[in-house]
């Protein structure tokens, strides 16, 4: 968990840093979670942990149980999906975004390090403007930073 954890820092504050804030907890209708200590409404991987419990083991009917925790029957069947594949990590949501660098493939690779000399630091500066003259491609100094030394190791 982050640094900040400890006074002033609660669980909510956690669960959003950590991205498992369920944002719809207030359709969450099971019982359980209306007055529990335990039982967490906002607690992402906990409400989909139980939503497929219920299904499991107590044998509800999906289309009850995602009336009862506030989805849709397909986001029931990818969690269900997520479990099977990951177990109790694939409960955990996906950070939003693109992961990693989408403007370098190989060929952009391939033109960063032939203008690299040997010897000398990265001038990161010098070849965005080269990528931006000579490929029309724009990308910060420190993304290129980054992808040559990714591609060193």
């Amino acid at each position: 968990m982050s640094a900040k954890s400890g006074r002033g820092w609660s669980k909510t504050d956690a669960l959003i840093e950590e991205g498992t804030f369920n944002s719809s907890a207030d359709k969450v209708r099971d019982p359980k979670f209306s007055h529990s200590e335990f039982f967490d409404p906002q607690d992402a991987v906990q409400v989909r942990y139980e939503m497929l419990r219920r299904v499991s083991v107590d044998k509800a009917s999906v289309t009850e149980v995602s009336i009862e925790y506030g989805v849709s029957r397909p986001t029931y069947y990818q969690a269900k999906a997520n479990f099977d594949a990951a177990g109790i990590a694939g409960l955990v949501p996906a950070k939003p975004g693109p992961h990693g660098p989408h403007k370098i493939d190989q060929d952009v690779m391939a033109f960063l390090e032939a203008h690299l000399v040997s010897g000398e630091p990265v001038r990161a500066r010098e070849l965005a403007k080269l990528l931006r003259r000579d490929l029309e491609i724009d990308l910060h100094p420190r993304t290129i930073e980054r992808a040559l030394k990714k591609n060193r190791r």
